[in-house]
């Protein structure tokens, strides 16, 4: 199939914006300012000797840090006595978990500083996503708290557990309530700790609750089967997928395996047997799982509601009361046609939510009943306990505290003063209660207000279990002693219900000698050692039980559309608010992590911020530019009262129209100095309806006549039109699998002025799957965290001077039939911009054989090596940027500062802690350098060594990169090409292969697999 597909980056390319097209005249935003440099201003008048003196006590801190005690022991490399377990130079790797999924934490000299997927994990497979590769950053963080507190000031341990058990012993006696807050905990060590402290104090009550809530589902399926869990979906063994708003590759539930179940249909094994699975989305914003399906579907909040009633009834050949056409009319001829879809696909479809109301995953488990995608596509026998908050429980607890019911509260992992709707009835229900405990391990905003602050260690120092699938069972286990004076929850629980188990490791131990070693066929001494290295246990699946839905849907049907008339924006300055958690911060816990503030939101590119997504339609029709400034002001349907807050616009195509998109987890106030103020919170936006909070609500907008930029990297460059995208469709693709891609077995020999290299035995090289790729970010963080990529912050950023080694660049298009956008054009026009398509491209150096870059390095800091690698000797470079300017790619990057120690930059990575996480193995860079992809030249070299030291030959997948590495769909693979039988030879010699700009004669050492949509011509 013949491209016939514009690409562009952001509306100001696609426009060709004056502003934009002077910006990209040159090669750089802004020229070096030698001058200010020169004259010490470059300093800002702080003077480097403190950074000086701060790098020089880097490495007694380091040991000292990494091996903390009360008495700090100070110990120096080369060991008079060498620890059995340390090997300077040599990394050692521990087995732990990460929400659910069994990780590996690689350590160096006592120091966690990357975390890997285990390969063996049956969920994920090894793949991580971003929050889970950025979370060793947080245990650096020099704002975690040092020591216990008690009203504020600093206390001991012992003088926290008299009083605490002093409280709860008058408490007890005085026969008030005792509660335990909690997010969702899946540990059977945990869960077997709160168990024994309610024994003790029996007026106690475990609440969980998650600041993203998942209530809807646990009681839906309640209520159709009466069995209180979410299911495990299953998207690998589902032929066509539909979503109603589920973010199921993004956010939702579990990101990373379901990334992995859905590939698997869908990458290069799948197409390469001529199989594909389809993938259809309802959605209001865009979504990184709305972004990557076949069809998208533009639907507002207020319609996801009647467009399921449709289905139903279209599946059922019923009428539920109520229904009628919805009043966009593509949205009910799509539903019409993707129940026949469904239909076709009966036993391999699966329909799933993201809605967090009980009465519209009734209806969802109602169409999945008439699918027969239970047992198949649908488990409710071996369910998740990856979420089991209850929103009605824990309003309910507000209410006993208003009340004086509750002299004691303690908090575990939960922050509702932040993440709860309305905060401040927390604060001042809090005031009510007699011992407020928290176990935060850093200042939050429900930390600041409790009597007594018990700091939790971080999961890289504690031991514990995890149960995040029903069979499926973790271990986790220290990397490092404490860095600060910190104690385990579970042992501090321990220490005050008098626990007759002294050590919450022996507690741990004596659970899984008692249940759970057993079930995985271990037992003793030995079977723990064994866990303790492969890090996890499953059990084999329940048989898939037979499950029919015979509830009574009319009034659950009523209830639905008089929901979506609730939610219906009436006014002219009204529209319809969709909340959604960002790939990068999710909840907001995470906020202080700079790593996540910096990771390109994968749609809109934004990063240190969140905005107010609307459709471009929307925006001209209000007279609207990007970064204008609006007052958002939601009413809350409960009490009445107001809440508004001021954010950016960003114009967003394929948002729904009369539709905004804000996400959650930003405007900390407690949160370090990372991620304090940036963004505004949107919680108090939650709607609390029939027992369940949700995400969607209605907002009266108001200009404020203030404009921002956003630190937005997508456009900092123009493709210029230039074919770096390749797509065809799944139907010409089986015509012919070479379709669009050019025909990898038969590209053209350009002529160029560069002389052939040899590889004589090695020629590392890259392929990507661009329909695997999801977007997902997960490779960014990886490499940033292997390479000690340095965090430059908003204001860099609005500079084009983000340090990514790799990005993921996000191209729209849509057919070229004269819809191409220009100012002239009316508003009716800009409806196409409501159905762009999406492609993700992950872009690296390419490390071409003819590499433009080495060809004019005055100084030949950047070589090409015999083994096909494009080198960077930093020492040499003196930064004239030539090689940038001649890169077609524009993957180098020129390091404006030392941003690891400038001390403008102390707000991000410039901490004595903090430098503990760099890889020894990789150099940091200093000011005035270029650097790009070494392709993890590191790795590449211990694999060899580690090869010669075993006498063997280098093994095919003996090497992985920290992007490939951490890949939750193996997108990426690495390998050398000069042996014809590796994995990433073969993936070359795909008829789907091209490399990007190959005219240019540079002969890119990265192959692409041209991008397959399964699109229906009916829906497309």
């Amino acid at each position: 199939m013949d491209s016939n597909k514009k690409y562009w980056k952001g509306l100001e390319e696609l426009n060709n914006e004056p502003e934009f097209v002077e910006k990209n005249k040159h090669e750089f935003a802004e020229p070096i300012p030698i001058e200010e440099v020169l004259s010490g201003g470059g300093l800002m008048g702080k003077t480097p000797r403190r950074d000086f003196l701060k790098a020089l006590g880097f490495g007694v801190g380091a040991v000292t840090l990494a091996a903390c005690q009360k008495v700090p022991v100070h110990k120096s490399i080369p060991y008079l006595i060498k620890p059995e377990e340390v090997t300077p130079g040599v990394a050692n790797y521990y087995v732990s978990t990460y929400d659910g999924h069994a990780i590996l934490v690689k350590t160096r000299e006592g120091r966690p500083i990357k975390i890997e997927g285990n390969p063996n994990d049956v969920l994920a497979k090894g793949g991580l996503s971003a929050q889970a590769q950025a979370s060793v950053l947080d245990l650096y963080d020099y704002n975690r708290l040092n020591n216990p507190m008690l009203d504020g000031g600093d206390s001991s341990w012992n003088e926290i557990d008299t009083f605490v058990k002093r409280e709860l012993g008058a408490i007890k006696t005085g026969g008030k309530k005792i509660r335990l807050v909690t997010s969702t905990i899946n540990s059977p060590s945990t869960l077997a700790v709160i168990a024994d402290f309610i024994a003790q104090y029996p007026n106690t009550k475990h609440i969980t609750y998650d600041a993203v809530s998942y209530t809807g589902i646990i009681q839906a399926n309640q209520n159709s089967f009466g069995k209180a869990v979410i299911p495990h979906y299953n998207f690998d063994k589902a032929d066509v997928i539909v979503s109603f708003g589920a973010d199921f590759l993004g956010t939702w539930i579990s990101p990373s395996e379901f990334m992995g179940q859905w590939v698997k249909n869908r990458g290069s094994k799948s197409l390469a047997g001529k199989k594909m699975s389809r993938h259809i989305q309802f959605e209001t914003g865009m979504s990184l799982t709305g972004s990557n399906a076949d069809t998208r579907i533009l639907i507002k909040p207020s319609e996801e509601g009647l467009a399921l009633v449709n289905l139903y009834n279209a599946l059922s050949g019923t009428t539920l009361p109520g229904s009628k056409p919805m009043g966009n009319s593509s949205a009910d001829k799509a539903v019409k046609l993707v129940a026949a879809e469904l239909k076709a696909a009966q036993g391999k479809a699966l329909v799933v939510c993201g809605s967090n109301d009980v009465a519209k995953q009734i209806l969802v488990n109602a169409i999945n009943a008439q699918l027969g995608s239970y047992g198949t596509t649908i488990d409710l026998d071996n369910y998740s306990n990856q979420y089991k908050g209850n929103d009605a429980e824990f309003t309910d607890f507000v209410g006993e505290m208003n009340r004086g019911e509750v002299d004691a509260v303690f908090f575990l992992n939960s922050n509702p003063v932040y993440e709860y709707h309305n905060g401040q009835a927390i604060k001042d229900a809090l005031k009510k209660v007699r011992l407020k405990v928290t176990f935060a391990d850093r200042k939050d905003e429900t930390s600041v207000i409790c009597n007594i602050v018990a700091p939790n260690h971080y999961y890289l120092e504690s031991w514990g279990d995890g149960n995040a699938v029903e069979g499926y069972y973790t271990v986790i286990q220290p990397t490092i002693n404490p860095v600060y004076d910190t104690r385990q929850a579970e042992q501090s629980l321990m220490v005050w219900s008098d626990s007759t188990v002294k050590d919450y490791y022996t507690y741990v131990r004596n659970t899984w000698d008692k249940e759970l070693l057993a079930k995985g066929g271990l037992s003793g001494q030995k079977g723990w050692e064994t866990l303790l290295q492969t890090g996890f246990i499953k059990v084999a699946d329940k048989p898939a039980g037979s499950y029919s839905f015979a509830k009574d849907l009319n009034g659950v049907a009523q209830t639905i559309l008089n929901q979506g008339t609730t939610l219906e924006a009436k006014g002219d300055k009204q529209y319809e608010v969709q909340l959604y958690q960002s790939i990068a911060l999710r909840d907001g816990k995470r906020a202080n992590n700079p790593w996540l503030q910096e990771l390109p939101d994968p749609v809109s590119k934004v990063t240190w911020d969140n905005f107010a997504a609307m459709s471009p339609t929307d925006m001209k029709k209000a007279g609207y530019v990007q970064g204008d400034v609006i007052n958002i002001e939601v009413k809350n349907p409960n009490n009445n009262a107001s809440y508004s807050i001021a954010l950016p616009i960003l114009v967003q195509p394929g948002q729904a129209q009369g539709t905004i998109s804000i996400a959650l987890g930003y405007g900390r106030t407690e949160a370090g100095p990372v991620g304090q103020g940036v963004g505004k919170n949107v919680y108090p936006f939650l709607n609390f309806v029939n027992g369940t909070f949700q995400t969607a609500t209605v907002a009266a907008i108001s200009t404020t006549g203030d404009n921002v930029i956003l630190a937005q990297t997508q456009t900092h460059h123009s493709i210029e039109g230039r074919n770096v995208i390749r797509e065809t469709t799944f139907k010409e693709y089986v015509k012919d699998p070479s379709s669009n891609s050019g025909g990898s077995l038969k590209h053209k020999e350009y002529e160029d002025l560069w002389d052939d290299y040899d590889h004589p035995q090695y020629n590392w090289v890259m392929a990507i799957d661009l329909n695997a790729c999801t977007g997902c970010g997960a490779c960014v963080v990886a490499c940033s965290a292997e390479n000690n990529v340095p965090v430059v912050g908003r204001d860099e950023v609005r500079r084009r001077r983000e340090m990514h080694w790799i990005r993921i660049d996000r191209y729209y298009s849509f057919n070229e039939d004269g819809k191409s956008i220009t100012e002239e054009k009316e508003i009716e026009d800009l409806k196409d911009l409501d159905n762009v398509a999406v492609v993700y491209q992950p872009m690296l150096c390419q490390h071409c054989d003819h590499a433009p870059c080495e060809t004019v390095c005055p100084v030949l800091a950047t070589v090409h090596s015999s083994e096909g690698i494009n080198h960077m000797a930093y020492n040499r470079c003196v930064g004239t940027r030539y090689c940038a300017n001649n890169c077609p790619y524009k993957v180098r990057r020129f390091n404006w500062f030392n941003y690891w120690n400038d001390s403008r930059f102390d707000n991000y990575l410039i901490n004595e802690h903090t430098h503990l996480v760099l890889n020894p193995d990789v150099t940091t860079r200093f000011r005035g350098v270029m650097e790009k992809c070494s392709m993890c030249i590191q790795r590449i070299q211990a694999g060899k060594l580690k090869a010669k030291i075993e006498k063997r030959p280098l093994k095919d997948g003996d090497i992985k990169m920290a992007c490939q590495q951490t890949c939750p769909t193996n997108a990426i693979v690495f390998g050398n090409a000069s042996d014809p039988n590796s994995e990433v030879s073969q993936l070359l010699k795909s008829e789907r292969t091209y490399y990007v700009l190959e005219e240019l004669g540079v002969k890119p050492g990265i192959g692409y697999q041209v991008k397959v949509r399964n699109t229906a011509e009916t829906l497309a």
